[in-house]
């Protein structure tokens, strides 16, 4: 009987130590679900979301995971349509970010460890403009373009020859948009918006007019039934100096880009509406592309509306309506414009090199941009 007695006690125990460890595999098991090498699932915070803008792939900016240091040697092939800009040190444009040696000094091209290529530099004549070949082992290439498809020639005769990609394009291995929002943090609120300084209803500069343009036949349907003040070459003079205050003037800003592709949105939004500040009436890619980069209350799409009439319309009943003229400014209240410049580019390019090669080679730029 003792015997006995023993046995069901040790059968007891060995019942007992099976579900403990059928417990435990279980719950690795979940685990392992959760990420693939066995730790637990993070979601990215909304920080996190907000500055991948400043290092390469879509969001409005969170404090970079710094690279680790590389002494990079980046050759621009030229300068941006040939015109020399100021170069800052990484380091000071983004904290705690490493630094790399950026020179457009052709001399150091066997020894550069990447090479930037602006297209529209090299467009007209590409096989005589472009890098000798074969180039330094171990070098890379990099394409850059902040201009759309419309304006981009030659793309094919680039086939097979870069190794990544940088542009406005939010698909990009470097992704340089032409200005994002940021939250402001530590810094003092936006000043609450003086509406007996806006004088003017609507405004639109615009250095390239072309009849036959989108953004034209728009306009001149528009203008039909509200007054549009325009400025640039062949209308009104608008200096450079003051140019943001001169069109905080106005309530409304036409941001009608030049050609309407996916993400291409310049600084006729960033600068010359947000920035003023006026509420932006864009004409570009579509409301839901718009809204990747902005809340949806921050602008008016010409799609929204079925006709010209119509938005013309809306923009008088907002003229004579305060409050809610007013809402299109409620985000200034915790988020503030950032516009990006050809220095902080390049150092984009310096992180992201400094990554190493874990990035989307595009075999074709004709194929993936147009």
């Amino acid at each position: 009987m003792k015997g006995l007695q023993c046995s069901w006690r040790q059968c007891l125990s060995g019942l007992l130590l099976q579900l403990l460890l059928a417990i435990c595999f279980f719950s690795y098991l979940r685990v392992s679900q959760d990420h693939p090498m066995g730790f637990p699932r993070t979601e990215a915070s909304t920080s996190d979301v907000v500055t991948r803008t400043l290092h390469g792939s879509v969001g409005l900016a969170s404090t970079p995971q710094p690279p680790a240091p590389q002494n990079l040697l980046i050759l621009l092939w030229t300068w941006p349509f040939n015109k020399p800009v100021s170069l800052s040190r990484c380091s000071d444009l983004w904290p705690g970010t490493a630094d790399c040696q950026i020179t457009a000094n052709r001399k150091v091209y066997q020894s550069a460890d990447a090479v930037i290529v602006h297209h529209r530099d090299i467009s007209y004549r590409p096989k005589a403009q472009l890098p000798p070949s074969p180039r330094p082992p171990g070098q890379r290439w990099v394409w850059f373009s902040m201009e759309s498809p419309s304006h981009c020639s030659q793309l094919q005769a680039l086939d097979g020859l870069f190794n990544l990609t940088m542009s406005y394009r939010s698909d990009s291995d470097i992704f340089t948009p032409y200005g994002w929002l940021m939250p402001r943090g530590d810094q003092p609120a936006a000043p609450p918006l003086n509406l007996s300084a806006k004088t003017g209803l609507v405004a639109w500069a615009v250095s390239n007019w072309r009849e036959g343009s989108a953004r034209v036949r728009y306009y001149k349907q528009l203008q039909l039934h509200l007054p549009v003040d325009v400025y640039g070459k062949g209308h009104r003079p608008l200096p450079r100096q003051g140019m943001q205050q001169h069109l905080a003037r106005y309530k409304f800003y036409l941001a009608f880009e030049n050609s309407q592709h996916p993400d291409y949105i310049t600084e006729k939004l960033w600068k010359n509406a947000l920035q003023a500040p006026a509420v932006p009436v864009v004409l570009g890619p579509s409301r839901s592309n718009y809204e990747r980069f902005l809340p949806p209350d921050a602008f008016i799409h010409v799609d929204d509306f079925p006709s010209p009439q119509a938005l013309a319309q809306h923009l008088l009943a907002l003229d004579k309506d305060d409050a809610r003229y007013l809402r299109f400014f409620r985000w200034r209240e915790t988020l503030r414009v950032v516009s990006g410049s050809w220095a902080l580019a390049f150092c984009k390019a310096c992180w992201r090199l400094q990554e190493g090669p874990r990035y989307q080679t595009v075999a074709s730029i004709a194929a993936w941009f147009t």
